[in-house]
């Protein structure tokens, strides 16, 4: 069965985690990816901690099904090679501060008068324009500066730090995922590639769309960790359990926390779901109430009660969760290099009845494609002899 990216040729230059990860999605759905890595060391994803015998078990997450040629973009002769690979390619992806590529001469200017087809993806942290387009960042620090950061926590305590890679991945990632997607329907309909300036702020900003909506309402900011989503109100909270475990309650709608209020024995709460005055002292009765059960007999009192409500599950956990394994979303990558682990890896997470996507456990080593794909470009043995030992290659 055809994938419905097929035919589609990606040099990504990105490293870490939202390039990569961007072009892994991509490649599941039947696109040729090219890491295009420097021969001293290539993604530094590969080395990043920690390590199984020697490579990183990170760079197995997001480096699925891809080829890689080594090749040094500094030398004249690796920016021609680079030339030549993208008078055939259809994506750059570029991870680089802003103007990095361009003072090499292989920027989307420079590279688009090689193929006007070309689409070139540009993922950094502030965007190409702007005055902090040449400032330095990473995830805490795009979440930050998004109001984000200033949301997360528990009412009146700190701001607290999320534990996955938020702007890095929803606002890097699947951005730059859309983006190319977007342009790539573009061309089929002009025939002309174009420049994707996907910034991790912006892309951070734009999940706060509900949350605007509310600040907007109710004529003041939010609050953290006691609004209607985070924590202010009984009826959508997490509870801690008679075993030091935690359950979540998601019961916004009125019949699922009329439901819960019955079940626990307290259907005088029915009518206080929205007294914020009464918030206080309901959430902390259902605390002391949801206290006298393990969590896992928390789960079984309300197994026959649709309210939304769901165990808090470890990583181990989720990775055995029914719903979980019945939708393929936990791979493992079994023995990594024979040294007795396994790698958990994601699954698929867009499910297309005619054309699935495909999930090939396979992961180049730096510079495994480069006779492959010198050879194809018409470079003989001899050639690449010559540039291995020129460090071009």
């Amino acid at each position: 069965m055809s994938l419905p990216l097929e035919g589609v040729r990606i040099l990504d230059l990105s490293r870490y985690l939202p390039g990569p990860f961007c072009t892994q999605i991509l490649a599941d759905f039947g696109a040729e990816v090219i890491k295009v890595e420097d021969p001293k060391g290539g993604d530094l994803g590969r080395s990043l901690t920690p390590c199984i015998e020697g490579e990183s078990a990170r760079f197995y997450t997001v480096n699925r099904n891809k080829k890689s040629i080594s090749l040094d973009l500094r030398k004249k002769e690796g920016k021609a090679i680079f030339k030549k690979l993208v008078a055939s390619a259809d994506v750059v992806v570029d991870q680089f501060r802003p103007g990095v590529m361009a003072q090499m001469g292989l920027g989307y200017d420079q590279l688009r008068e090689i193929n006007e087809r070309l689409i070139y993806c540009a993922i950094t942290g502030y965007g190409l324009t702007g005055p902090l387009r040449d400032v330095a960042g990473h995830d805490l620090n795009y979440l930050s500066l998004a109001g984000v950061t200033g949301l997360t926590g528990t009412y009146q305590g700190p701001p607290a730090m999320s534990g996955v890679q938020i702007a890095d991945i929803a606002g890097g990632t699947l951005y730059a995922v859309i983006a190319i997607l977007l342009a790539l329907a573009s061309r089929e309909k002009n025939g002309k590639g174009q420049l994707c300036d996907v910034a991790m702020l912006d892309g951070s900003i734009s999940l706060l769309a509900y949350t605007l909506g509310e600040w907007s309402g109710w004529g003041r900011l939010p609050e953290r960790g006691n609004d209607v989503l985070t924590g202010g109100y009984a009826c959508y909270n997490v509870y801690q359990t008679k075993d030091n475990q935690y359950v979540s309650l998601g019961a916004v709608e009125d019949k699922f926390w009329a439901e819960f209020c019955e079940r626990i024995g307290r259907p005088e709460y029915i009518k206080m779901q929205w007294d914020t005055a009464q918030q206080p002292e309901v959430i902390a009765d259902v605390k002391e109430i949801m206290r006298g059960k393990t969590r896992d007999e928390w789960v079984e009192f309300f197994a026959s009660s649709d309210i939304c409500f769901t165990p808090v599950l470890t990583l181990e956990e989720m990775c055995e969760q029914p719903q979980v394994v019945a939708r393929e979303m936990i791979l493992k990558l079994r023995n990594v290099r024979n040294s007795g682990k396994d790698v958990a890896l994601t699954g698929v997470p867009v499910k297309l009845s005619e054309t699935p996507g495909k999930a090939v456990l396979t992961f180049p080593k730096l510079g495994e494609h480069n006779e492959e794909i010198l050879t194809a470009m018409g470079f003989s043995a001899a050639d690449m002899e010559r540039l291995r030992r020129d460090g071009v290659i």
